[in-house]
């Protein structure tokens, strides 16, 4: 990928807010520091790569894990055709709460991302077009990772993509090494973007595509 796409961002309801986006934000990291790995919501450059792996057409199923307080569900959400699903997976009940009030186009599922094929099983979403992630990997252990990864992989759907994002400054570090050696493990395509530096921390996105089977457990070809 070398160029952003613009996101068009939809309109939001106002009804029944009790906080702001940041607001909520900070009381969730304030709340939860083991949970949140992000020192702000992602910057609307970044939200808008990250949404770039979502197709554009036909009906398509699209996973969000962390959303957090939807800087990426609304980039999302704008490139998403009539007839979409688009599943949330919210581990903290506020945020949750919230998503639930700012973004009532979301399906917004209560869970760990840790159980997600379970959580998918359940809403009729065994298989899924593209996952776009916002949770913290560097909070994560190796087998935590493993397992989520490939949960994820196992979900998407022959072209399917995947897309999480990684701070700059944390690139040389041993976990961001590990994680990206992780992602090599599961996938067979990691493509690294170029910096959005328009974003609290600077950031870069991995897009990665073709679960590899014999990490995902699904035979190949589907």
């Amino acid at each position: 990928m070398t160029s952003e796409q613009a996101v068009p961002a939809p309109q939001m309801s106002s009804r029944n807010f009790t906080a702001g986006p940041l607001l909520s934000f900070l009381a969730s990291a304030v709340r939860s520091p083991g949970q949140i790995g992000a020192v702000a919501p992602s910057s609307a450059r970044l939200a808008g790569l990250l949404a770039s792996v979502v197709p554009t057409s036909g009906r398509p199923v699209v996973v969000e894990l962390g959303p957090g307080t939807g800087s990426v569900s609304t980039a999302i959400t704008g490139r998403l055709p009539a007839g979409s699903r688009h599943l949330a997976v919210e581990l903290d009940p506020r945020l949750a709460a919230f998503l639930r009030r700012a973004h009532p186009e979301l399906e917004v599922v209560d869970g760990d991302a840790n159980d997600l094929t379970d959580l998918l099983a359940a809403r009729a979403a065994a298989r899924v077009d593209a996952v776009v992630s916002g949770l913290p990997w560097s909070l994560f252990g190796y087998e935590s990772q493993l397992g989520i990864l490939r949960q994820v992989g196992a979900a998407m759907t022959p072209g399917g993509a995947f897309a999480t994002f990684a701070y700059t400054h944390t690139l040389p570090l041993p976990p961001a090494r590990r994680f990206r050696r992780t992602l090599h493990e599961v996938f067979d395509e990691v493509v690294v973007t170029h910096t959005v530096w328009r974003n609290l921390p600077p950031a870069y996105v991995y897009v990665c595509r073709r679960p590899r089977p014999a990490a995902t457990g699904v035979p190949a070809g589907g």
